[in-house]
Protein backbone atom coordinates (compact mmCIF):
# COMPACT_ATOMS: atom_id res chain seq x y z
CA UNK A 1 0.00 0.00 0.00
CA UNK A 2 1.08 3.58 -0.79
CA UNK A 3 0.72 5.55 3.37
CA UNK A 4 1.05 8.95 3.83
CA UNK A 5 2.48 9.59 7.64
CA UNK A 6 1.08 12.71 9.00
CA UNK A 7 3.19 13.14 12.26
CA UNK A 8 4.79 16.27 13.73
CA UNK A 9 7.16 14.16 15.53
CA UNK A 10 9.76 13.19 12.94
CA UNK A 11 11.44 10.78 15.35
CA UNK A 12 7.96 8.62 15.19
CA UNK A 13 7.27 9.30 11.55
CA UNK A 14 10.75 7.60 10.63
CA UNK A 15 10.16 4.59 13.03
CA UNK A 16 6.68 3.73 11.52
CA UNK A 17 8.08 4.47 7.61
CA UNK A 18 11.02 1.84 8.37
CA UNK A 19 9.02 -0.56 9.87
CA UNK A 20 5.94 -0.46 7.57
CA UNK A 21 8.66 -0.79 4.84
CA UNK A 22 10.24 -3.63 6.22
CA UNK A 23 6.94 -5.13 5.55
CA UNK A 24 6.33 -3.96 2.29
CA UNK A 25 4.45 -0.85 2.13
CA UNK A 26 5.53 2.27 0.30
CA UNK A 27 5.37 5.39 2.62
CA UNK A 28 5.86 9.04 2.50
CA UNK A 29 5.79 11.73 5.53
CA UNK A 30 4.49 15.13 6.61
CA UNK A 31 5.04 16.81 9.50
CA UNK A 32 2.07 19.73 8.81
CA UNK A 33 -1.32 20.03 7.14
CA UNK A 34 0.13 22.40 4.79
CA UNK A 35 2.74 19.47 3.54
CA UNK A 36 -0.29 16.55 3.41
CA UNK A 37 -2.21 18.41 1.22
CA UNK A 38 0.41 18.67 -1.55
CA UNK A 39 1.06 15.11 -2.05
CA UNK A 40 -1.07 12.82 -4.26
CA UNK A 41 -3.23 10.24 -3.66
CA UNK A 42 -2.51 7.60 -1.10
CA UNK A 43 -4.40 4.16 -0.27
CA UNK A 44 -4.32 5.23 3.23
CA UNK A 45 -3.37 8.29 5.78
CA UNK A 46 -2.06 7.64 9.54
CA UNK A 47 -3.20 10.92 10.56
CA UNK A 48 -2.40 12.18 13.84
CA UNK A 49 -4.55 14.48 15.46
CA UNK A 50 -2.04 16.39 17.47
CA UNK A 51 -0.37 18.18 14.70
CA UNK A 52 0.79 21.37 16.21
CA UNK A 53 -2.50 21.72 17.07
CA UNK A 54 -3.13 22.14 13.10
CA UNK A 55 -6.95 21.81 11.56
CA UNK A 56 -6.43 18.03 10.14
CA UNK A 57 -9.76 18.12 8.80
CA UNK A 58 -9.13 19.21 5.15
CA UNK A 59 -6.88 16.62 5.11
CA UNK A 60 -9.71 14.38 5.79
CA UNK A 61 -11.70 15.62 3.20
CA UNK A 62 -9.28 15.48 0.50
CA UNK A 63 -7.88 11.78 1.36
CA UNK A 64 -12.07 11.01 1.94
CA UNK A 65 -11.08 7.60 -0.63
CA UNK A 66 -8.53 6.47 0.99
CA UNK A 67 -8.10 4.63 4.31
CA UNK A 68 -7.88 7.12 7.57
CA UNK A 69 -6.14 5.80 10.57
CA UNK A 70 -6.02 8.18 13.49
CA UNK A 71 -2.94 7.70 15.86
CA UNK A 72 -4.41 9.42 18.79
CA UNK A 73 -2.82 10.46 22.51
CA UNK A 74 -6.10 10.04 24.07
CA UNK A 75 -9.35 9.58 23.30
CA UNK A 76 -11.96 12.26 23.08
CA UNK A 77 -14.51 13.50 21.03
CA UNK A 78 -11.53 16.27 19.09
CA UNK A 79 -9.36 13.45 18.67
CA UNK A 80 -11.98 10.30 18.09
CA UNK A 81 -15.62 10.88 17.69
CA UNK A 82 -15.96 13.87 15.23
CA UNK A 83 -12.94 13.22 13.36
CA UNK A 84 -14.52 9.71 12.72
CA UNK A 85 -17.49 11.54 12.35
CA UNK A 86 -16.29 13.12 9.47
CA UNK A 87 -14.89 10.35 7.41
CA UNK A 88 -11.97 8.74 9.26
CA UNK A 89 -11.86 5.07 9.21
CA UNK A 90 -9.88 3.90 12.39
CA UNK A 91 -7.94 4.80 15.24
CA UNK A 92 -5.02 3.41 17.14
CA UNK A 93 -3.79 4.89 20.69
CA UNK A 94 -0.43 5.82 21.11
CA UNK A 95 2.06 4.08 22.00
CA UNK A 96 1.34 1.18 19.70
CA UNK A 97 2.92 -2.33 17.97
CA UNK A 98 3.25 -1.98 14.53
CA UNK A 99 1.99 -5.10 14.24
CA UNK A 100 -1.70 -3.81 15.55
CA UNK A 101 -1.02 -0.50 13.02
CA UNK A 102 -0.79 -3.11 9.87
CA UNK A 103 -3.61 -5.16 11.21
CA UNK A 104 -6.05 -2.58 10.89
CA UNK A 105 -4.32 -2.00 7.71
CA UNK A 106 -4.99 -4.95 6.27
CA UNK A 107 -8.51 -5.26 7.71
CA UNK A 108 -9.77 -1.75 6.31
CA UNK A 109 -8.45 -2.93 2.89
CA UNK A 110 -10.14 -6.04 3.03
CA UNK A 111 -13.24 -4.28 4.23
CA UNK A 112 -13.48 -2.01 1.79
CA UNK A 113 -12.81 -4.67 -1.42
CA UNK A 114 -15.32 -6.93 -0.04
CA UNK A 115 -17.52 -3.55 0.49
CA UNK A 116 -17.08 -3.00 -3.24
CA UNK A 117 -17.74 -6.38 -4.45
CA UNK A 118 -20.53 -7.33 -2.14
CA UNK A 119 -22.17 -3.67 -3.62
CA UNK A 120 -21.51 -4.64 -7.83
CA UNK A 121 -22.89 -8.13 -7.21
CA UNK A 122 -26.00 -7.08 -5.41
CA UNK A 123 -26.58 -4.31 -8.38
CA UNK A 124 -26.11 -6.75 -10.82
CA UNK A 125 -28.15 -9.69 -9.58
CA UNK A 126 -31.12 -6.66 -8.76
CA UNK A 127 -30.50 -6.35 -12.69
CA UNK A 128 -30.54 -9.79 -13.67
CA UNK A 129 -33.70 -10.33 -11.31
CA UNK A 130 -35.55 -7.21 -12.04
CA UNK A 131 -38.21 -8.42 -14.56
CA UNK A 132 -39.34 -11.31 -12.37
CA UNK A 133 -40.00 -9.61 -9.15
CA UNK A 134 -43.54 -8.90 -9.56
CA UNK A 135 -44.20 -11.65 -6.16
CA UNK A 136 -43.29 -11.04 -2.47
CA UNK A 137 -42.94 -12.74 0.45
CA UNK A 138 -43.48 -11.02 4.04
CA UNK A 139 -41.90 -11.37 7.81
CA UNK A 140 -45.07 -12.75 8.27
CA UNK A 141 -44.96 -15.75 5.74
CA UNK A 142 -44.34 -18.83 7.49
CA UNK A 143 -41.44 -21.03 7.36
CA UNK A 144 -40.02 -23.28 6.03
CA UNK A 145 -41.88 -22.48 3.07
CA UNK A 146 -41.73 -24.57 -0.28
CA UNK A 147 -41.73 -22.30 -3.35
CA UNK A 148 -43.25 -24.16 -6.32
CA UNK A 149 -42.28 -21.68 -9.89
CA UNK A 150 -42.28 -22.77 -13.20
CA UNK A 151 -39.01 -20.63 -13.89
CA UNK A 152 -35.87 -20.33 -11.11
CA UNK A 153 -35.22 -17.25 -11.49
CA UNK A 154 -38.95 -16.36 -10.24
CA UNK A 155 -38.03 -17.86 -6.75
CA UNK A 156 -34.18 -15.99 -6.88
CA UNK A 157 -36.36 -12.60 -7.07
CA UNK A 158 -38.54 -13.46 -4.52
CA UNK A 159 -35.90 -14.92 -1.94
CA UNK A 160 -33.39 -11.58 -2.73
CA UNK A 161 -36.59 -9.12 -2.41
CA UNK A 162 -37.04 -10.35 0.32
CA UNK A 163 -33.62 -10.30 1.87
CA UNK A 164 -33.28 -6.51 1.00
CA UNK A 165 -36.73 -5.76 2.34
CA UNK A 166 -36.07 -7.00 5.86
CA UNK A 167 -32.44 -6.79 5.97
CA UNK A 168 -31.87 -10.31 6.50
CA UNK A 169 -29.07 -11.68 5.29
CA UNK A 170 -29.16 -15.92 4.24
CA UNK A 171 -27.00 -19.04 3.07
CA UNK A 172 -27.69 -20.60 -0.51
CA UNK A 173 -27.65 -24.14 -1.01
CA UNK A 174 -27.72 -25.80 -3.92
CA UNK A 175 -29.29 -29.79 -3.33
CA UNK A 176 -27.84 -31.05 -6.56
CA UNK A 177 -24.29 -30.30 -4.81
CA UNK A 178 -22.81 -33.24 -4.01
CA UNK A 179 -22.31 -32.35 -0.34
CA UNK A 180 -25.51 -29.94 -0.10
CA UNK A 181 -26.63 -31.67 3.09
CA UNK A 182 -23.02 -31.50 4.91
CA UNK A 183 -23.54 -27.96 3.80
CA UNK A 184 -26.49 -27.51 5.16
CA UNK A 185 -25.98 -28.88 8.58
CA UNK A 186 -23.61 -26.69 9.07
CA UNK A 187 -25.63 -23.19 9.13
CA UNK A 188 -26.77 -22.47 12.28
CA UNK A 189 -30.13 -23.37 12.65
CA UNK A 190 -31.62 -19.49 13.27
CA UNK A 191 -30.11 -18.60 10.10
CA UNK A 192 -32.31 -17.86 6.89
CA UNK A 193 -31.55 -20.53 4.09
CA UNK A 194 -32.25 -20.97 0.23
CA UNK A 195 -32.39 -24.41 -1.21
CA UNK A 196 -32.72 -24.61 -5.09
CA UNK A 197 -32.92 -27.62 -6.91
CA UNK A 198 -35.39 -30.03 -5.01
CA UNK A 199 -36.71 -31.06 -8.26
CA UNK A 200 -33.55 -32.75 -9.14
CA UNK A 201 -32.82 -34.85 -5.97
CA UNK A 202 -34.34 -38.70 -5.37
CA UNK A 203 -36.84 -39.03 -3.30
CA UNK A 204 -34.46 -40.86 -0.41
CA UNK A 205 -32.17 -37.23 -0.69
CA UNK A 206 -35.54 -35.39 -0.33
CA UNK A 207 -36.75 -37.28 2.86
CA UNK A 208 -32.99 -36.21 4.49
CA UNK A 209 -33.40 -32.42 3.21
CA UNK A 210 -37.08 -32.36 5.01
CA UNK A 211 -36.34 -33.65 8.32
CA UNK A 212 -32.85 -31.07 8.09
CA UNK A 213 -35.19 -27.92 7.68
CA UNK A 214 -38.39 -28.69 9.81
CA UNK A 215 -39.06 -25.59 12.24
CA UNK A 216 -36.24 -23.87 10.73
CA UNK A 217 -36.34 -20.53 8.28
CA UNK A 218 -35.85 -22.60 5.58
CA UNK A 219 -37.35 -21.15 1.94
CA UNK A 220 -37.06 -24.30 -0.78
CA UNK A 221 -37.57 -23.92 -4.20
CA UNK A 222 -38.73 -26.53 -6.85
CA UNK A 223 -39.97 -25.97 -10.60
CA UNK A 224 -41.92 -28.76 -10.26
CA UNK A 225 -45.23 -27.51 -10.07
CA UNK A 226 -46.47 -31.02 -9.03
CA UNK A 227 -44.31 -31.48 -5.83
CA UNK A 228 -46.61 -31.50 -2.53
CA UNK A 229 -45.10 -31.44 0.84
CA UNK A 230 -47.30 -31.97 3.51
CA UNK A 231 -47.11 -30.01 7.03
CA UNK A 232 -45.13 -27.32 4.89
CA UNK A 233 -46.52 -23.74 3.61
CA UNK A 234 -46.61 -23.57 -0.31
CA UNK A 235 -46.62 -20.61 -2.70
CA UNK A 236 -47.16 -21.40 -6.05
CA UNK A 237 -46.31 -19.31 -9.17
CA UNK A 238 -46.56 -19.46 -12.66
CA UNK A 239 -44.56 -17.95 -15.18
CA UNK A 240 -47.52 -16.08 -17.28
CA UNK A 241 -44.52 -15.79 -20.44
CA UNK A 242 -44.62 -19.96 -19.93
CA UNK A 243 -41.03 -21.95 -20.24
CA UNK A 244 -39.07 -18.89 -21.33
CA UNK A 245 -38.63 -15.66 -19.91
CA UNK A 246 -39.56 -12.47 -21.94
CA UNK A 247 -36.43 -11.20 -24.31
CA UNK A 248 -34.66 -14.61 -23.35
CA UNK A 249 -33.96 -17.42 -26.19
CA UNK A 250 -32.48 -20.33 -24.48
CA UNK A 251 -29.77 -22.74 -26.18
CA UNK A 252 -30.52 -26.13 -27.20
CA UNK A 253 -28.66 -27.85 -24.58
CA UNK A 254 -30.56 -25.79 -21.65
CA UNK A 255 -33.47 -26.34 -23.71
CA UNK A 256 -32.94 -29.99 -23.98
CA UNK A 257 -31.64 -30.11 -19.95
CA UNK A 258 -35.29 -27.99 -18.89
CA UNK A 259 -37.35 -30.29 -20.60
CA UNK A 260 -35.65 -33.25 -19.13
CA UNK A 261 -35.58 -31.52 -15.77
CA UNK A 262 -38.96 -30.76 -16.18
CA UNK A 263 -40.88 -34.01 -17.79
CA UNK A 264 -39.30 -36.98 -16.48
CA UNK A 265 -41.38 -37.32 -13.93
CA UNK A 266 -44.40 -37.37 -15.87
CA UNK A 267 -43.37 -39.74 -19.07
CA UNK A 268 -41.53 -42.68 -19.81
CA UNK A 269 -38.48 -42.58 -20.93
CA UNK A 270 -39.44 -43.70 -24.21
CA UNK A 271 -41.93 -41.36 -25.23
CA UNK A 272 -39.98 -38.35 -23.39
CA UNK A 273 -36.95 -39.21 -26.02
CA UNK A 274 -39.04 -39.37 -28.59
CA UNK A 275 -40.78 -36.23 -27.64
CA UNK A 276 -37.23 -34.99 -27.80
CA UNK A 277 -36.24 -36.81 -31.14
CA UNK A 278 -33.45 -38.56 -29.58
CA UNK A 279 -32.44 -42.07 -28.82
CA UNK A 280 -32.99 -44.03 -24.91
CA UNK A 281 -29.41 -44.09 -24.97
CA UNK A 282 -29.13 -40.55 -25.99
CA UNK A 283 -31.57 -39.15 -23.02
CA UNK A 284 -29.60 -41.47 -20.61
CA UNK A 285 -25.73 -39.54 -21.63
CA UNK A 286 -27.34 -36.17 -21.41
CA UNK A 287 -28.47 -36.91 -18.07
CA UNK A 288 -25.34 -38.00 -16.97
CA UNK A 289 -23.67 -34.98 -19.12
CA UNK A 290 -26.02 -32.26 -17.02
CA UNK A 291 -25.69 -34.20 -13.77
CA UNK A 292 -29.47 -34.81 -13.83
CA UNK A 293 -30.82 -37.33 -11.47
CA UNK A 294 -33.61 -39.66 -12.73
CA UNK A 295 -36.45 -39.80 -10.13
CA UNK A 296 -37.67 -42.51 -8.79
Amino acid sequence: MKILIVENEIYLSQSISTKLTEIGHICESAATVKDALKHDEFDAILLSTNVSGQDFYPIIEKYKNSIIILMVSYISNDTVTKPLQSGANDYILKPFMIEELARKLNHLQDYIVFKKENETYKSYIEHLLKKNSAHSITNKTKLPLLLKVSYQKIADAIVFEYAKTYNDSFSFVSLEDADALEQLKKIHDSELVYLIGYQNIKKSEKAKVLSLIQNRRVILSSTDLSESIEEMEVLEIKNEEGVFEKGDILSIENYVKYIITKYQSKFPDTELSKKLGISRKSLWEKRKKYGISKKK
